[in-house]
């Protein structure tokens, strides 16, 4: 198994791309919720070679003993454990996005995974202009960091209608740092609000499967029929 490194973000570092934003998203294949989009902004204001991800959170340690990997391939309690640690880092900044079931079923879930992202970006923008505006010392220290312009690395095949350069990649949440912590923060965050409609809707148990089409799910469809929250024009039988 690869595991992640900075190589792309280097590259765009290099050629002067301040804001290097890796994006990736959870819940293209459910039957039920929201897809969830993540974008993740790794400072490049620091050696990326001492990284460590300590359970503190200061810093980020793992991406190279091996810990650190794709949302995809963490348990959930791995999971749910580095993603504490990311959130709180001072290196890392990040934001989701996110789209309704109902607006899946209207323009497919494709558009709704690009609009989720579209959505994370512009989060991500509000949330750092606010931070500087609020921290005159932050404010000089990143006065470079929306001057020297954007760059977007999206995990998938397809590219975003915005006038920001970007690259697609396959599979660059399990090779591309920024976006696996994107994975993460995505997954995460979709999660926890697939609990929160266990509580209104227990009988699908979306505590077990989060509204993916397994077996139990799909039984449960069939006895008690859709949720408010499902997907209708997903194949749900």
């Amino acid at each position: 198994m690869k595991y992640p490194n900075f190589r792309e973000e280097k590259k765009l570092w290099e050629k002067k791309y301040n804001i290097v934003i890796g994006l990736d998203e959870s819940g293209r294949g459910p039957l039920a919720g929201p897809v969830v989009a993540a974008a993740v902004v790794v400072r490049q204001f620091f050696d990326s070679s001492e990284l460590k991800l300590s359970s503190s959170g200061n810093l980020l340690e793992g991406w190279k003993t091996k810990k650190l990997r794709s949302s995809k391939n963490l348990i959930p309690r791995k999971r749910e454990e580095i993603y504490q640690s990311l959130v709180k880092n001072p290196h890392i900044e990040w934001a989701i996005g996110r789209v309704s079931e109902k607006v899946i079923d209207r323009i497919n879930i494709l558009e709704a995974t690009k609009l989720a992202m579209e959505r994370a970006i512009k989060n991500l923008e509000r949330k750092l202009k606010q931070k500087t505006k609020n921290n005159p010392v932050q404010k000089i220290r990143d006065r470079g960091f929306f001057a020297q312009g954007c760059f977007l690395i999206i995990d998938g095949n397809f590219g975003l209608d915005l006038n920001i350069p970007q690259k697609s990649i396959i599979k660059a949440d399990e090779k591309v740092f920024s976006c696996v912590v994107a994975s993460i923060i995505a997954k995460v965050a979709r999660d926890r609000m697939m609990l929160k409609y266990h509580k209104r809707y227990p009988q699908y148990g979306f505590d077990k499967h989060k509204g993916y089409p397994t077996k139990f799910h799909r039984e449960m469809i069939k006895k008690y029929g859709l949720s408010e929250i499902h997907r209708k024009t997903f194949r749900l039988s």
